[in-house]
């Protein structure tokens, strides 16, 4: 069965066909706005508005698609809970990977990503160890359920599903891996530090390289578990690590 044909519900299937065209559609219409909206949080500290786009993302599969296209992206039950779990401990274990290169090539400078993404935090130079402890339980949460869901859902759900119809699983993970780590530039890579921005060009290539690598990750955990949950989990094990490691490592 041709899922370019089938995926997509009656009323977008009269303007669309699912295939690499409608990935594309959907990286221009949604990522453009959210690289723009990253910046400008970056600037002015709100990012109010990147939950929002994180939603929309999440949406974007029940907007466009039938109950058979959600079913064929990966929107279904994992094989075995076990490997969501694992799923989650990759995911950890590849964002301690990034830290330590980041500490061993930038220290703390900004050039070290996760250092620029922690400042974001604002995390008081001063704080007592119950209250880190609540404000990283609340960051953390939030971090393991938005960008993971909003993201996987369209990244490795919607725009992958469109680029695999037409050219294939292997290189459609290409596809949306290299734009996912192009789009995390604007949360490291062009920066605003001291009231100016900068273009770190070497950490950003690594950043760059380190997002495109966790990419394949989510994907190879969503193949795994045969779902979209795998992808999540992966993600959200990720975000934890990160926040952990800005918390507690920094």
């Amino acid at each position: 069965m041709d899922i370019g044909i089938h995926a997509l519900s009656p009323l977008w299937n009269r303007l669309f066909k699912f295939d690499w065209r409608f990935g594309l559609f959907l990286i221009v219409v949604l990522c453009a706005p959210r690289f723009m909206l990253v910046l400008k949080a970056n600037q002015t500290g709100n990012y109010a508005p990147i939950g929002a786009i994180m939603f929309l993302s999440a949406l974007v599969p029940f907007i466009f698609l039938n109950k058979y296209g959600r079913n064929k992206i990966g929107i279904k039950g994992a094989k075995r809970v076990w490997r969501l779990m694992l799923s989650l401990a990759v995911g950890i274990v590849f964002s301690l990977i990034l830290y330590f290169i980041g500490e061993g090539l930038f220290g703390n400078s900004y050039q070290n990503w996760y250092q620029y993404i922690g400042k974001s935090y604002n995390i008081p130079e001063v704080i007592a160890a119950d209250e880190k402890l609540t404000m990283f339980a609340i960051m953390a949460a939030t971090g393991m359920v938005f960008s993971p869901i909003g993201e996987e859902l369209f990244f490795r759900g919607i725009v992958h599903g469109s680029f695999a119809a037409s050219i294939g699983e292997q290189k459609a993970s290409l596809v949306d891996s290299a734009a996912f780590a192009l789009t995390h530039i604007a949360h490291f890579g062009l920066v605003f530090i001291n009231q100016k921005w900068d273009f770190y060009f070497f950490p950003a290539m690594i950043w760059i390289a380190g997002m495109f690598a966790a990419s394949i990750l989510f994907f190879k955990m969503k193949q795994w578990t045969g779902s979209l949950l795998g992808a999540i989990f992966c993600h959200a094990g990720f975000n934890l690590g990160m926040t952990y490691s800005i918390f507690y490592l920094l």
